[in-house]
């Protein structure tokens, strides 16, 4: 019901007017809405650097914290948003039936590693994820741990239907685990830090994607906005390609960026961003990651793949085409773009 609520909300101030990338938006409206989220990454540096800001100081930016992708979607589908960091698994539902998103792939802001991951709360008695069954599990819906969860049951032959998976958001799922109302989340950093103080780790989303199932984290646009302001759009990849930058020859400059926007100290952030992996600007635009201009990388099939195991599991009605995928993915003057 608070997801339908939430909808509807968005919907409504969509229809009044409040969205810059909505319909009858005008190429000359100076606003960026960027949904962003809570994990260590180069979006948050971003923000509190104000690198954007800087780069286009004729534009009005504002940064709403989301805790899912679901969310995120739910913010497109109202066209409320125009920029967000989302995982790859809402992303490949998002350009699913039935929900077929209008927005495309920009940046790539980290590969998943240990930084999410499935644990079980000590006094369970879990000790593999085939010890699962009978048991209640907690991981937020449509998100990237919601796909690995499910990926991690099947590669341990455990159906969906012998468990009991509950929706819940990060936060929730701390309080949830405090009182033992569940044996076992998928989540990610920072919460996943505090479940790993008294439960055990049983399998990491870098185990799965070593395993065929990698997850990511992703930048994605409005197509109405990379439109309407591609030059905008150019101002942002540069932004988040400094912050990669910065992670990868300064992670003490850039963890007390991202600290400061988790509420943790320098060291904290320090040991989760070594927890993940993340690419250096230059990686983007191969092969193997977003591609270049007239070439499209492995993404698209990677996002085709995640849809295929949605579809699967019956989570979306249809696969998009790797076509249509690959349309969907913003490769316009990559390379040289990244700076």
């Amino acid at each position: 019901m608070r997801k339908v609520f939430a909808f509807l909300v968005l919907l409504s101030l969509a229809a009044c007017g409040n969205g810059a990338a909505g319909v009858g938006q005008s190429s000359d409206a100076k606003t960026i809405r960027i949904a962003y989220q809570a994990f260590p990454s180069g979006d948050l540096v971003v923000k509190n650097q104000g690198l954007l800001e800087k780069a286009l100081p004729d534009y009005k930016i504002t940064w709403t914290k989301f805790d899912s992708g679901a969310s995120i979607n739910t913010a497109f589908v109202a066209k409320s948003v125009d920029i967000a960091a989302i995982g790859s698994s809402p992303v490949a539902r998002g350009l699913s039936a039935p929900l077929n998103i209008p927005y495309q792939v920009g940046f790539v802001l980290d590969v998943a590693g240990d930084n999410e991951a499935l644990v079980a709360r000590n006094g369970t008695g879990v000790t593999d994820v085939a010890g699962l069954k009978g048991k209640k599990v907690a991981t937020p819906f449509a998100s990237t741990s919601h796909y690995s969860l499910l990926a991690a049951l099947d590669q341990a032959g455990v159906k969906e239907s012998e468990l009991t998976i509950v929706d819940l958001e990060p936060q929730d799922i701390l309080a949830a685990w405090t009182r033992g109302d569940i044996d076992a989340a998928y989540s990610w950093l920072p919460s996943l830090d505090e479940l790993k103080k008294s439960g055990k780790v049983l399998i990491s989303s870098r185990q799965l994607a070593t395993a065929g199932k990698p997850t990511l984290d992703l930048g994605v646009v409005s197509t109405a906005f990379t439109q309407a302001h591609p030059d905008a759009v150019d101002a942002w990849r540069k932004a988040e390609a400094q912050a990669l930058n910065l992670i990868a020859s300064d992670p003490a400059a850039a963890s007390k960026s991202i600290g400061a926007e988790l509420n943790l100290s320098p060291e904290e952030t320090q040991k989760q961003l070594g927890q993940g992996v993340y690419l250096k600007p230059a990686d983007l635009a191969t092969d193997e990651w977003l591609g270049t201009d007239g070439k499209v990388g492995k993404i698209a099939e990677n996002l085709v793949s995640a849809a295929q195991f949605l579809k699967d599991q019956q989570k979306i009605d249809a696969v998009p085409t790797l076509d249509t995928v690959r349309k969907s993915v913003y490769v316009k003057g990559l390379p040289d773009v990244l700076g």
